[in-house]
């Protein structure tokens, strides 16, 4: 009896113990529950600017803009070099007479008639003895603008440009038939066969080029063979008879200066 009493008793208190636990979880469960949403409240104020951050990657390259207005005109440039001296242009038109000039006075000039008399006697001998060195003893050719010798000194190309420059002048360069005839009949007389003149090979193209760079005008003098490949070692000679022909630039022979006359 006694026995059956107790069980009852711990079967109550389970059965308790079960529903308290039940109701404490039901109890906890809906305290733990978010509740509803709330009204969306007012903007906060702006925050501090924040870090800068790194640097990114390149953009791809923008489309070219438009051009822009013509700027003004820069500083002039230094002056080139001169270019070369032009033909000889035609006589102009005379012009118109001038206007009558005062009377000169009355002046006993006998004395200064005979000093100006005997200068010129002297300005005579001078010019004379003058183209006697030039025509006999130096052997010197020349035409309106140039001055020619003969240097009978065998030298190889460059060193008979050195020479003629330290001279003051350059090889010749037959840039006409006319200078071209008077430097063979120089030749000639000379008793000569050839001598170097002022062409060499053209620094770009191909073919010669005179002494002073400028481009070969005349190229109807050539012999009988007309050079058709030009090497850095092949000048150019004259013969006695006018021809022009092709020889090695390191080879000795007699050469004629050029010298200009202004």
């Amino acid at each position: 009896m006694a026995g059956r009493n107790f069980r009852k008793s711990i079967l109550l208190l389970l059965a308790f113990y079960n529903i308290s636990s039940v109701f404490a979880i039901e109890v906890c469960s809906n305290t733990i529950l978010p509740g509803s949403k709330g009204d969306q409240g007012e903007v906060g104020d702006e925050g501090d600017v924040g870090r800068l951050g790194k640097t990114g990657p390149p953009g791809h390259r923008g489309l070219p803009g438009e051009n822009g207005e013509k700027g003004e005109p820069g500083r002039m440039g230094k002056m080139g070099p001169a270019g070369e001296r032009g033909e000889k242009g035609a006589r102009g038109i005379d012009g118109p007479s001038g206007l009558k000039g005062k009377a000169g006075t009355t002046c006993d000039c006998g004395r200064y008639r005979k000093v100006v008399g005997q200068m010129d006697i002297n300005i005579g001998r001078l010019k004379n003895a003058v183209k006697f060195v030039k025509n006999v003893i130096l052997g010197i050719k020349e035409t309106e603008e140039k001055l020619y010798l003969l240097v009978k000194d065998a030298r190889r190309y460059r060193d008979a440009l050195m020479n003629c420059k330290l001279r003051g002048g350059t090889l010749a360069m037959p840039k006409t038939m006319d200078t071209n005839t008077l430097l063979t009949s120089y030749v000639s007389e000379a008793g000569l066969t050839h001598v170097f003149i002022g062409l060499q090979p053209a620094e770009t193209g191909g073919g010669y080029a005179y002494a002073d760079g400028s481009p070969l005008r005349n190229s109807t003098v050539w012999g009988l063979e007309v050079p058709t490949e030009v090497s850095s070692n092949s000048c150019v000679q004259m013969g006695s008879n006018g021809a022009w022909s092709q020889v090695k630039c390191d080879i000795g022979k007699y050469f004629i200066c050029e010298f200009s006359k202004k």
